[in-house]
């Protein structure tokens, strides 16, 4: 997460898909979670601590109304397709229709915290560069483990972990299966963290730039917009080249790994959207 507009729109969806036991829960107290989860990053003073609040409120509350209605609809045209093989392009398809959905989240998100963030100063920022420099240091353990085999057998289990949520309990072929693609995979971690690295001094860069004196509202909606925007389709041509090449690869593994399943993993996959829908329908009455 490289800025306070971009966590504010992720926090929940992320939430929502972590599993269907806590989505109720995660939403309900989402703004404190947020509250929490931001104030750790940034460590606001008692000054901007109540405007930060209140903006992060705002943005729930503007979310359950104008956000979880096509999440649901998006979770249930999904969910009426997998009982059926898949390819690649339904996938990549699914992806971007969901990106396109979150997207006015981001916009909020933006909006919101612009006010909020020209009110913080060099303090915050310091905070937030040594906050950065521990997740990287974090993710380097978790990613970057200097022995090739235990490098790849923590790919291999946080890509079993993952499709053992939505699918159930997998068999041995398909262990294999995963495997093979995490060997195959075009997915680099020393790529990725000189990127991520890159993108945290560049939102450090601009976010220092902002002061009430040398810019207005609108100018830090714009820098933040432009932000988020590169996050997603990084400025740098190679990176974002990399990008296109491991979600292309990334649809095609997932198509594969659908299509191995067994009716009964179909069905666990079924169910598990069909929970995830009905407790967002539940999440927009309020109850």
């Amino acid at each position: 997460m490289r800025s306070i507009a971009r966590t504010l729109a992720f926090i929940t969806f992320l939430s929502l898909l972590g599993g269907c036991s806590i989505v109720r829960l995660s939403y309900d107290h989402g703004a404190r979670l947020t509250w929490w989860w931001l104030d750790g990053y940034v460590d606001f003073n008692r000054e901007q601590a109540p405007h930060a609040k209140q903006a992060i409120q705002l943005w729930f509350d503007w979310h359950r109304t104008a956000q979880l209605p096509e999440y649901v609809d998006w979770l249930a045209a999904v969910r009426g397709q997998i009982d059926a093989p898949l390819t690649a392009r339904q996938i990549c398809g699914w992806s971007d229709e969901l990106q396109n959905i979150i997207a006015p989240a981001f916009a909020q998100a933006v909006q919101l915290s612009a006010p909020v963030v020209l009110r913080l100063g060099e303090a915050q920022w310091r905070h937030l560069e040594q906050r950065y420099s521990k997740s990287n240091e974090e993710l380097r353990r978790d990613y970057l483990q200097p022995d090739p085999g235990e490098r790849r057998q923590a790919s291999i289990k946080r890509t079993v972990k993952r499709i053992e949520n939505l699918y159930g309990s997998i068999d041995k072929a398909q262990r294999q299966l995963i495997a093979a693609s995490v060997e195959s995979s075009p997915f680099n971690p020393e790529i990725w963290m000189i990127e991520r690295q890159r993108r945290q001094q560049e939102t450090l860069r601009i976010l220092r730039q902002f002061t009430p004196e040398s810019a207005t509202p609108e100018q830090a909606i714009a820098s933040l917009q432009n932000l988020i925007e590169h996050t997603h389709r990084s400025d740098d041509p190679d990176y974002r080249a990399y990008q296109l090449k491991l979600s292309a690869y990334t649809c095609d593994f997932i198509a594969h790994m659908h299509n191995s399943a067994t009716p009964l993993q179909r069905q666990h996959a079924h169910d598990k959207l069909k929970k995830w829908e009905t407790d967002l329908r539940t999440l927009m009455t309020g109850i």
